[in-house]
C-alpha cells in the first residue's frame, strides 16, 4: 500500500497538471464572482429558490466533471508514452516496482485519484462563489444559492459518478493505456486509428454496424446504465418543489444494484481486465523510445 501511495505521489509531481488545472478553474471562477455581472444573474422572484440554487451546483459541478473527463483521457494517454519518450522508464525498471504496480497506479490515478481532486476543487468552488454572490446580490439571489439538501445531493451524485464512470469507463481507459504503452509517436492518432478503422471495414465488408453500435452504448451510454430515472427527470422534479426536500430524493434515481449486475457492466470489466493485462505486458516489453 505504501508503494502505491508513493507511486501516486510521483503522478502528481511529474504531471502537476492534475491539481493546477482545477485550481486555475477555480481561481477564473471565484473572479467571475467577484468582478462579473451579478446584476446579470438575477431572476424573477416568480422563479423558485429551489430552481436557481440548482442551476448554479449542477453547472460548477459539470464545468469541473466535463473538464476532468477530458483531462483524465489525456493523462491516460500519456503517461506510460511519456515515461519512454524522456527514457524515465529505465529508472523506473531499475527499482524494485513491478510494471504491474506501475500500471495499475497509473489507472488508479486516471479513475480515482483525479476525479476526486476535481470533486474537492468543485466543492470548494462552489462555497466561496456562494458566499462571494450572496454578500453582492440582492438578498433573494444570495439567499437561493443555499440549499442545503440540494448540496448534499451533489456530493452523493459526484461519488456515485466516480465510481461507476471508473467501472463502466474501464475498457476505454484500459485501451488508453495500451496504446500509450505501445505507440512510438502520435499517440492521440493512434488511438482513434484503429476503432475507425474497423468500423469502416466492418461497413464496407459486412453491411453491418455493430461495433459503432457498441463504442457508441459505452462512450455515451453511462446515464441509461448508472442511473434508474435520467438525470434530467430528476433535475426537474426536484426543481419544482418550493419546499425543501431531503437529501435521500436523490436515492431515488441512483440504481448502483441494477448498474454493477448489467451484462454490459460485466463485460465491460471483463474487457477492461483483458486489456490492462495487455498494457502490463507491453510495458514490460517496451522500453525507450
Amino acid at each position: 500500500m505504501n508503494t502505491y501511495s508513493w507511486l501516486v505521489r510521483r503522478e502528481f509531481w511529474e504531471n502537476r497538471a492534475i491539481w493546477m488545472i482545477p485550481l486555475a478553474m477555480s481561481a477564473f471562477l471565484l473572479l467571475v464572482a467577484l468582478f462579473g455581472r451579478v446584476d446579470l444573474l438575477s431572476v424573477s422572484v416568480q422563479v423558485p429558490g429551489r430552481t436557481v440554487g440548482q442551476a448554479f451546483l449542477t453547472a460548477v459541478a459539470a464545468t469541473f466533471f466535463a473538464v476532468m473527463s477530458i483531462y483524465a483521457a489525456w493523462y491516460l494517454l500519456d503517461c506510460l508514452y511519456a515515461d519512454r519518450k524522456d527514457r524515465s522508464i529505465l529508472f523506473w525498471k531499475s527499482l524494485p516496482i513491478s510494471d504491474t504496480t506501475t500500471v495499475l497506479s497509473k489507472l488508479a490515478t486516471a479513475l480515482i485519484i483525479i476525479p476526486l481532486v476535481y470533486f474537492a476543487a468543485s466543492d470548494l468552488t462552489t462555497l466561496l462563489m456562494a458566499f462571494i454572490i450572496s454578500v453582492r446580490a440582492r438578498s433573494f439571489l444570495g439567499g437561493a444559492l443555499w440549499q442545503g439538501d440540494l448540496w448534499l445531493q451533489i456530493q452523493a451524485l459526484w461519488l456515485y459518478m466516480i465510481v461507476t464512470t471508473a467501472i463502466w469507463y474501464l475498457p476505454v481507459a484500459a485501451y488508453l493505456l495500451v496504446i500509450s504503452s505501445w505507440a512510438r509517436r502520435a499517440v492521440t492518432l493512434w488511438s482513434l486509428l484503429p476503432p475507425i478503422a474497423l468500423i469502416i471495414g466492418e461497413r464496407w465488408f459486412f453491411g453491418t454496424h455493430v461495433i459503432a453500435h457498441q463504442l457508441g452504448v459505452r462512450l455515451f451510454g453511462f446515464t441509461e446504465a448508472a442511473f434508474g430515472p435520467s438525470l434530467g427527470s430528476w433535475a426537474i422534479s426536484t426543481a419544482g418543489h418550493d419546499t425543501p426536500q431531503t437529501p435521500a430524493d436523490i436515492l431515488s434515481f441512483l440504481d448502483f444494484g441494477g448498474f454493477i449486475s448489467s451484462a454490459q457492466t460485466l463485460i465491460g470489466a471483463a474487457v477492461g481486465a483483458a486489456l490492462i493485462f495487455a498494457a502490463i505486458q507491453l510495458r514490460m516489453r517496451r522500453t525507450e523510445i
